[in-house]
C-alpha cells in the first residue's frame, strides 16, 4: 500500500522551475524531467523507507537522468516532500527548509 503524499508548496515551486529551464533549453525536455520526478515520487510513496536518511529524520531520493534530490520526511504512512533541489546547490539551502 502506497503512503499519503503530501506535497509542500516550496517543492512544487521547484519542481515548476526546474521545468521551465529544462523545457526552454530543449522542447520536450521539461516534460520528461517531470515524468523522472514522478516516478521518483511514486517510488518513495511505495517504499519511503527504502531510502536512507540524510539530514535529522529526513530522507533523501534521487532523480534518474536529472542531477535533482527529493528530501522527504516518512511518519506515520505519510510521505511529506519538502524540497526538490539540483544537487550542485549549497546543502545549506536545502536543510533551511526542512
Amino acid at each position: 500500500m502506497s503512503a499519503e503524499l503530501i506535497i509542500a508548496p516550496e517543492a512544487q515551486q521547484d519542481v515548476d522551475e526546474a521545468y521551465y529551464w529544462y523545457e526552454d533549453l530543449r522542447s520536450g525536455l521539461g516534460e520528461e524531467f517531470l515524468g523522472c520526478v514522478d516516478a521518483c515520487i511514486q517510488a518513495i510513496c511505495r517504499t519511503p523507507g527504502l531510502h536512507s536518511i540524510v539530514y535529522d529524520e529526513y530522507r533523501r531520493a534521487l532523480v534518474r537522468r536529472f542531477p535533482y534530490a527529493v528530501f522527504f520526511e516518512y511518519s506515520a504512512n505519510k510521505v511529506t516532500i519538502y524540497s526538490i533541489f539540483h544537487t550542485s546547490q549549497e546543502p545549506k539551502k536545502w536543510q533551511s527548509r526542512l
